[in-house]
Order: structure tokens, then sequence, then C-alpha cells
């Protein structure tokens, strides 16, 4: 896998992950704009045509379900937004079906909740489902199952879907669709002196900072989804693109190379990723966090070591051993998550003590000398 993006002759077999937002898709909460997504399936064909593989991540099923059901302003029971997406999901379907016919490309339907994605073994039959349907040329059309999935209306965004697919399918560029230019050295809305950024190579506290929250009542992203998407993308090698969806050849420029919004290109892969750390760093919803000290950090960043309950300082939340945990530094920066071995109820009660006084304590002495969170198990974003 390359840092770059390529032009047609060495597209073949490349694989493209194209995220489209809500507020890019639509006009307004209840209507689509399918003169826009016939644009959208020229291009793809486009680059389809130029040997990319592509894999299409959407939203707007609820506002398409809307627009169906003639209702005009969004509803906020949760009830009549799930009979919306049951709906919406049909036509948006359908209309992708539609704007992709003149081409002679087939798309087809992957509806994903977190759920499915938790479970190892789903996972990986839903990365066998997709390229398979690559290998058959078809262009899938991925989404959200908001129908069943409560959590994902209410806090889910297709920012980090798109982002998992990226990795479910080893792709070679995603390239996310915004209403906006790309990410900014400040907010564009507020401050008209804001510079457009047009590489990063890397995400720490001060990029975090510059990203600002959902610019648009109609999805349920905002910049800071976007990034956090970008930092797991950058650990597993696969550049991003952040630009405006409406610009002109969008996805052709960001496919060839060409300079558009924001690209987010590793200089170097910290660790190696596995398929496994992958489905760690997205796979699975959060259950807490553990705060570490410098020289913790310094261990699990640097050397690529496990991290070692004494190496902790504070716990955030609750959860089980087995559980997905984010791991922070004292700043309260996140710098990497990982699989946690013991419960966080056990990892209080060691917060504090050496590594002998837990030897010592017949309650802890587990947690003395065995990894919290193994190496093997641990994504280090930086």
């Amino acid at each position: 896998m390359t840092n770059e993006g390529a032009g047609a002759a060495g597209a073949q077999g490349r694989r493209l992950v194209i995220k489209i937002g809500s507020s890019t898709l639509t006009t307004s909460e209840s209507k689509v704009d399918y003169d826009y997504l016939r644009c959208i399936a020229d291009q793809i064909a486009q680059v389809q045509a130029a040997g990319w593989q592509p894999v299409i991540v959407t939203s707007a099923a609820i506002a398409c379900g809307l627009e169906a059901l003639g209702i005009d302003k969004r509803p906020h029971d949760m009830p009549s937004l799930q009979a919306a997406a049951s709906v919406g999901q049909v036509v948006l379907s359908a209309a992708y079906a539609e704007a992709f016919a003149p081409h002679g490309i087939t798309t087809s339907v992957v509806l994903l909740t977190r759920r499915d994605t938790a479970d190892r073994r789903a996972y990986l039959h839903a990365r066998d489902t997709l390229m398979r349907l690559l290998e058959l040329g078809v262009v899938p059309v991925v989404n959200e199952n908001d129908t069943i999935s409560v959590e994902q209306i209410r806090f889910g965004d297709n920012d980090t879907l798109a982002a998992l697919v990226a990795c479910l399918i080893e792709a070679d560029l995603m390239v996310v669709l915004s209403d906006i230019e790309g990410l900014y050295d400040d907010n564009p809305n507020t401050n008209p002196e804001a510079q457009l950024i047009s590489r990063v190579d890397a995400i720490g506290p001060e990029i975090l900072a510059v990203a600002g929250g959902a610019g648009s009542t109609i999805g349920s992203g905002g910049m800071i989804t976007k990034i956090k998407a970008a930092r797991v993308l950058m650990v597993a090698g696969i550049p991003l693109v952040i630009c405006h969806g409406r610009r002109v050849g969008a996805i052709v420029d960001a496919a060839e190379g060409r300079e558009v919004g924001t690209r987010f290109v590793a200089a170097a892969k910290p660790h190696a990723i596995t398929p496994k750390k992958l489905w760690i760093a997205l796979g699975d919803a959060v259950r807490g966090a553990l705060v570490v000290d410098a020289g913790a950090k310094a261990a699990l960043i640097d050397r690529g070591c496990s991290l070692l309950t004494v190496g902790v300082s504070a716990v955030e939340g609750h959860f089980d051993e087995g559980d997905i945990v984010d791991i922070k530094d004292t700043g309260g920066h996140l710098f990497a998550r990982g699989r946690v071995a013991s419960t966080s109820d056990e990892v209080e009660l060691a917060v504090g003590h050496s590594r002998e006084a837990l030897r010592a304590n017949r309650l802890l002495c587990d947690l003395a000398d065995k990894a919290l969170v193994h190496r093997d198990e641990l994504v280090v974003f930086e």
C-alpha cells in the first residue's frame, strides 16, 4: 500500500472508499439531491474505468424516508426516525441503482451496525463479502442499519463507519465528501482569515484542537469525527482526503493525487498494524479509558511495549476484562487504544501501588507482572 493517490496507469486493482455525508447528499432535512447523486455516479464510473475498485459509504436514509413519507421536519422521537430509516433505505438504494444504471454498473446494499463489527467473526464475514463484491465489479453502498440500531442514530457517524470499511478492505485511499473544503487552522465560519491546511502528516493535540463541532443539523458527524477517523487510517497507512463534495471532479482529482481539500498521509507506520489491531481501533465501542504516566507513554510509543498496571495513574468509566479502552496521557490526550485484560474495579484498586506492593497483595498480585494491555492488542496512534 502506498501513501499517495495515483493516476489511471497505477490504479489497477486499487481500492477506494468514498464517504458521502447527509449534508452533502441532501438539499434539506428531507430532500435528497438526485442530480448531485448522478454527478457522483459519473465520477465513480470514471475512476472505476481507470482501474479503481470503489466502495460508497452513504448517509441520508432518514432524509430519504422523510421525503417519501411527506414529512418536512425531522422528528425527534426514536420510532419515527427508525421508521423513516426503514422507508428511506429502500428509496436511497433505488436512487443509487438508478444513478449508476446508465454506466452499466451494479450496486449493492451492505448494512452494518456496531454490534456486527464488535464480533470479530461477523467483522471478517463483512470483509469477505465486500471483497467478493469488488471482484464481481459491483459498487457496494454501505450504510449504518439505523432501523434497528438506536445508538447509531443518536451517536453514530459514518466517518467512523467509512474508516472501518477502508480498513476492512485494506483500501488505498479514502475520500470524504463534506460540506467544507477541508481542515482549517481556525473556524472559517467565524474567522475569515482561517487558512486551509492542505496536508497533515501527524495528528496531535494541536490538530484535534482546531477540529470544531458538527457543521450541520442534518448529519451526526463533524470535523472532529473525521479527524478521529483519519488518526486510525494514518496508522493503517491509508491516505484520507477531506474535501468539499460539491467541488467539480473532487473524487477524480483525489484519486489522481491532485491537490484537493486536506490530505492526511502518515510519514510512516509507527508500529506493525495487523487486521486484529485495526479491528480493535475501530470495530468495537470503547468502554472506558486508562490514564498513564509519562514513563508508560514513552514505553508504549517509543519501544512498542505492553502496558503494565503500574503505569496507570487513573481509570475512567467502567469496563470488563476483554473490553476496548482508550489510553490517554495525564494531559487528556488520547494516543492509543487496546483490549484490557482486567476490570476497571481491579485496576482502580491497583492504581498508585508499586509492583512490589502488588505482588505482596493477595487480591492484586496477578496485576503485578501481567500485561494490562498486551502490545499485540494495542494500537498506538502516534
